[in-house]
């Protein structure tokens, strides 16, 4: 890697940075680039001074920011992956009659990149562009369960286990166990977590090197979507989030 043109060095720092489970610090990133500490510390601090990489709170060691997070998210929504990806959505939302999201992980919290709505005069509202909690949203619930079991821990540790509704998870260790079933069986459910009346279900989007791109989920009211209907489309969703996978790496 130290033959690598200087002019490829940051992308290539944050190439490693944004693609680590955990926050990477100056060691292991001179050892995956075979560049000197002092070329290390100059570029991390470049990227620090430009809003793309900031130091983990709490942690040694390099996290993406808001410019790198920024630049992840304008990549999915732009060009041949975001017409591809919104045929996808339209699909899945024609095969489970509910609105079907595209939502990545923030700073803030799950963000909502891409949406197709359903056809029905009564829809919970969450439009592209909003924010909601990790703690008890569907797709907030499947990021969080894609970590590594000591980051995991770390995070719920540190999140603000609000109650929305009154089966909000309010106690880490609660939260904790559910999110390691989600891992063991692929998706996450909201049961009235965040919103009274509202239900969803959360597959993981994941990359070529199988780290978690997004989450692709439908929600809608009870009065259409039990838990238990939401819970049996979860092999549709897969299918999806597969095809997702397979447009990405195209």
């Amino acid at each position: 890697m130290a033959e690598l043109a200087p002019n490829l060095r940051t992308l290539r720092l944050l190439e490693l940075i944004g693609g680590a489970d955990a926050p990477i610090t100056g060691p292991d990133l001179q050892a995956a680039m075979g560049l000197s500490k002092q070329t290390v510390h100059r570029l991390c601090k470049t990227l620090e001074a430009e809003g793309f990489i900031m130091s983990a709170a709490g942690a040694r060691g390099w996290v993406p920011a808001a410019r790198a997070v920024a630049l992840g998210q304008g990549v999915l929504a732009n060009g041949r992956f975001h017409s591809a990806r919104h045929q996808i959505l339209k699909r899945v939302s024609r095969i489970v009659g509910e609105t079907v999201n595209f939502v990545v992980p923030e700073a803030e919290g799950m963000f909502y990149l891409d949406r197709v709505e359903a056809d029905w005069p009564f829809r919970v509202l969450l439009p592209v562009g909003s924010h909601v909690p990790f703690h008890c949203t569907a797709s907030g619930k499947v990021f969080l369960s894609s970590l590594a079991a000591r980051p995991r821990k770390a995070m719920v540790r540190g999140l603000d286990l609000s109650a929305h509704t009154q089966t909000t998870h309010r106690v880490a260790d609660a939260l904790l166990d559910e999110l390691a079933e989600i891992a063991e069986r692929g998706y996450a459910l909201d049961r009235e977590e965040f919103f009274e009346g509202m239900v969803a279900i959360a597959v993981p989007v994941k990359d070529g090197e199988g780290r978690f791109l997004a989450a692709l989920a439908t929600h809608g009211p009870v009065q259409r979507l039990s838990v238990e209907r939401a819970a049996a489309q979860f092999p549709v969703l897969k299918e999806a989030a597969d095809d997702l996978r397979e447009v990405l790496l195209a």
